[in-house]
């Protein structure tokens, strides 16, 4: 049975998970997760794709890309990032094979309903597992670069930026819609797109997409989320 075609978008931010070969670690020390930024950092650049926001866990790691007007600059990057990690780890651990599972994992995001959503589930990783008590408090995700904790490299998103023209109003707010409440619904929805390769939005998004690409888009997800105040 052949799997299903990847559903890629131009000028559309992805939510992307890629794990390590049968859940082994692949960050085990400092210079691993700063190898990975880094050639995340210039990979972008080289192939005009926006990076709306990250998380690197020890076994897998959180990804939210936007490809712009080439969706092939997409999986070049995903492809360059993996085969880098590899020879990097590989070469330092004295060891041979794939560093990752085969397939990453993706989902289109709609941006005005649930891509701080998406932010949120990326960034709150490390507190689902236990590993800090905040987000604030975990060096390898984007949140940091979001409340002005470090110099900000990734690309500031549409969502992001709605929430204040004021710079300092907009990380905080961000700080709190990040660590405010966390609906159930929201996280279900967000993990079962990913897991489907389906998109993560309202079914006037899954409507839109169908028209834009001609083409019946086989799962379709629930309404609007629920409004925050933030």
């Amino acid at each position: 049975m052949s799997r299903q075609a990847r559903l890629l978008l131009e000028n559309t931010p992805h939510h992307i998970v890629q794990r390590g070969q049968n859940g082994e670690a692949i960050f085990t020390e400092e210079g691993d997760y700063n190898y990975y930024l880094e050639n995340l950092k210039e990979c972008k650049e080289e192939l005009s794709v926006k990076v709306y926001g990250y998380c690197l866990m020890l076994n897998h790691v959180h990804l939210i890309l936007d490809p712009c007007e080439d969706v092939a600059s997409f999986g070049k990057l995903i492809k360059r990032l993996a085969s880098r990690q590899t020879r990097f780890v590989n070469h330092k651990e004295k060891r041979t094979g794939s560093l990752w599972d085969g397939r990453y994992r993706s989902s289109p995001i709609e941006a005005e309903t649930y891509l701080l959503a998406c932010n949120r589930y990326v960034e709150l990783n490390p507190v689902k597992a236990g590993i800090v008590e905040q987000a604030k408090d975990y060096h390898w995700s984007s949140y940091q670069q979001k409340v002005g904790m470090e110099t900000m490299w990734i690309d500031q998103d549409s969502a992001y930026l709605d929430l204040s023209d004021n710079e300092m109003q907009r990380r905080q707010r961000y700080m709190d819609y990040i660590n405010g409440q966390n609906i159930e619904s929201e996280t279900q929805l967000i993990q079962k797109a990913l897991q489907r390769g389906q998109l993560t939005g309202t079914s006037r998004f899954v409507d839109q997409v169908e028209h834009r690409l001609g083409q019946r888009i086989e799962h379709r997800g629930p309404g609007r989320p629920r409004r925050e105040k933030i």
